[in-house]
């Protein structure tokens, strides 16, 4: 048990969250956020994109034995569907 503010008698627990309570209520803080929203939704887009484009190139070129820059012609991504939808 808890002591109450003058230190003479023992309180409940209900009590004491109850000045809890009270003390946050008078307390409200406001957030500020260092990055916006939309910011962070537009840099996690930024990332996931350059995150395909540079496994296209190390697969591509480590992997498959190709040239990293060649990810980005039409050719090479009509071969490779060619060999995925081969029947």
């Amino acid at each position: 048990m808890a002591l109450n503010k003058n230190n003479q008698e023992a309180t409940t627990r209900e009590e004491v969250k109850q000045d809890k309570k009270k003390t946050r209520e008078k307390k409200k803080r406001i957030r500020v956020r260092l990055i916006p929203i939309w910011l962070r939704i537009i840099i996690v887009l930024v990332l996931l994109a350059a995150s395909i484009v540079l496994g296209a190139m190390f697969g591509y070129a480590v992997m498959g034995g190709g040239k990293a820059k060649d990810i980005f012609e039409e050719s090479t991504w009509t071969h490779i569907l060619d060999l995925v939808n081969k029947e």
